[in-house]
């Protein structure tokens, strides 16, 4: 990718050896949500912790104090950071200017660089999350060990691989901007569990969509690709699909569980947004066929 000369984001926040930042009650009582967590999501990343803080806690929203004292910078040094600054900075021209072109305006999300846990609105973030969003303080928190498991461990490797993860939470946060986030929520909370799944897949596969239109116009205002970077992101959409990880991790795949979407699924709707450039492709919740 070319973003060496890019400018960074003002809006990341590096809370590496910081702490975690303190406990997390939920509707009065202390649950062991790390636990919860790991158990369902630990093999996924891009999950809305909130979803899991529901299931074990009720609709109340979590309350975690921030950590104490003002935002921390990345260290100018830190190549890693540095990347990820850009790729946010990136995204932030992007969908400002989508946004515009909408007559609205485009409130930026913070990116908090963070090491093994950290406290959140939406509750105790841990590393073996992966990437996620939270809605609730709109931010998109990242341990920046999950590349290595990127390459290693999923096969995923290259810039445009690790810049797709960014911009797939991003996704997320458009989607929470936009409303789409809160609705799928409410219409969650009226179904089964199987049928909540399919909303969740339609979801996730809308921020890989999103994720592809800031690709497409990245591309075509700042010319930000290199040859190889396309096969990247589509790599990355593959690898983590629900089909390919639970045919790792417990030899079968069973459709009904999957909240991410399979590995063709990823790969066709990230696809579409990056050939399109157009959010209005990215209706996966229209879409007779996924």
């Amino acid at each position: 990718m070319r973003l060496g000369g890019n400018r960074e984001s003002d809006n990341v926040e590096d809370r590496r050896g910081a702490g975690s930042g303190g406990g997390m009650p939920i509707g009065g009582k202390s649950i062991g949500i790390g636990t919860i967590i790991l158990a369902l999501v630990a093999m996924y990343f891009g999950v809305d912790p909130s979803l899991v803080l529901n299931m074990a806690g009720g609709p109340e929203q979590a309350s975690v104090a921030e950590p104490a004292g003002p935002a921390q910078r990345p260290p100018a040094d830190d190549t890693a950071a540095q990347f990820v600054s850009r790729v946010l900075a990136d995204t932030e021209d992007t969908w400002k200017a989508l946004f515009a072109q909408g007559g609205q305006r485009y409130q930026e999300p913070k990116l908090v660089l963070y090491s093994g846990m950290t406290s959140t609105a939406c509750g105790m973030g841990q590393a073996a999350m992966g990437p996620f969003y939270c809605p609730p303080d709109k931010k998109v928190y990242i341990d920046l060990e999950f590349y290595r498991d990127l390459q290693s461990r999923f096969r995923a490797p290259g810039d445009f691989a690790q810049a797709y993860v960014i911009a797939h939470e991003v996704g997320h946060h458009v989607q929470h901007l936009l409303g789409i986030s809160d609705d799928v929520d409410r219409r969650r909370s009226r179904v089964s569990r199987a049928e909540g799944n399919q909303l969740s897949v339609r979801l996730e596969l809308q921020a890989d969509c999103l994720a592809g239109v800031w690709a497409h116009h990245a591309q075509r205002s700042r010319n930000i690709l290199e040859s190889g970077d396309i096969e990247e992101g589509l790599n990355a959409a593959s690898a983590i699909g629900d089909d390919r990880l639970q045919r790792q991790t417990q030899g079968q795949v069973v459709p009904e569980s999957f909240t991410h979407g399979s590995s063709a699924q990823r790969v066709r709707w990230f696809r579409q947004g990056m050939e399109s450039g157009d959010l209005r492709q990215c209706d996966t919740f229209k879409a007779r066929q996924l």
